[in-house]
């Protein structure tokens, strides 16, 4: 404390009764005040994160750091771009973003493979950093799942300027029944690199919104690996039994009494 004539002053900064929480969560809460302002660390701190959304909004997708990745898993990819030509058209025209380019759709539509049941699609979408960190750790855990559910997963595609919508566009190049297509989340201040998980049966370039499945928040501090994947094998496997996704499938998949070949997360611990 400071003293003046005998007098004790009060602090500069005044701590939040809530301090204590702060350890179990991220989100900006029990900040303390100067005066009626912010404390200046806190100031900073929150310029920080401000600065790290920017950089994971406009950081390029690096696709081929994740090919080796990928083929150490035993995967083939694929790389295509969406209609947006740079970073600054994909972030003022988001419907370029949504379709292919002509050149990509050309160049799936020209393969003779064979469809497969799903394809995965990695997408920058609004935070790159997100996909570097999270989307081949995700798939490491899901592969099990779709062995065990007798699926025939086709090359991974890498897409560049992606919305969601371009998984619909892409799938339906590559004659698949169903999409899941892993992208960027737009970037919080607690989470720059947060994933999102995006899943469609039966995908074409006229879907709605309202008829996919949204996994949100994969990451190690939200919803980690091993949930994520489980989460999504649980809705693949009741898509392909109902043929549908969206509003009319709900994700119940900490039910056990609907697990049907998928095994429950609580039997692998």
């Amino acid at each position: 404390m400071n003293k003046e004539k005998g007098q004790e002053l009060s602090p500069l900064v005044h701590n939040n009764p809530w301090e204590t929480l702060r350890q179990f969560t991220a989100a900006r809460i029990a900040l303390g005040r100067t005066g009626s302002s912010l404390p200046t660390d806190e100031l900073l701190r929150f310029g920080l994160a401000h600065a790290q959304a920017r950089d994971a909004v406009h950081q390029p997708f690096d696709s081929q750091q994740l090919e080796p990745e990928l083929e150490a898993l035993g995967l083939q990819t694929l790389t295509v771009a969406s209609a947006a030509p740079d970073r600054a058209t994909y972030l003022c025209r988001p419907d370029l973003g949504r379709k292919l380019s002509e050149s990509s759709r050309q160049a799936l539509q020209e393969r003779t493979d064979e469809p497969a049941d799903i394809v995965l699609v990695i997408a920058d979408g609004l935070s790159s950093k997100a996909v570097h960190r999270q989307a081949v750790p995700l798939i490491a855990a899901l592969l099990p799942y779709l062995q065990t559910l007798e699926l025939k997963l086709g090359p991974v595609v890498l897409a560049h300027q992606s919305r969601v919508a371009l998984g619909d566009d892409i799938a339906q190049a590559m004659k698949a029944k169903a999409v899941a297509i892993l992208i960027g989340e737009r970037p919080g201040l607690s989470s720059p690199d947060s994933l999102g998980i995006y899943m469609t049966w039966g995908p074409h370039t006229k879907r709605l919104e309202s008829e996919r499945n949204c996994i949100s928040n994969v990451r190690p501090e939200g919803l980690n690996y091993p949930q994520a994947a489980f989460k999504l094998a649980w809705l693949l496997e009741q898509s392909f039994h109902r043929q549908l996704s969206g509003v009319n499938l709900k994700d119940e998949s900490d039910n056990p009494a609907l697990h049907n070949k998928v095994v429950p997360m609580c039997k692998l611990e």
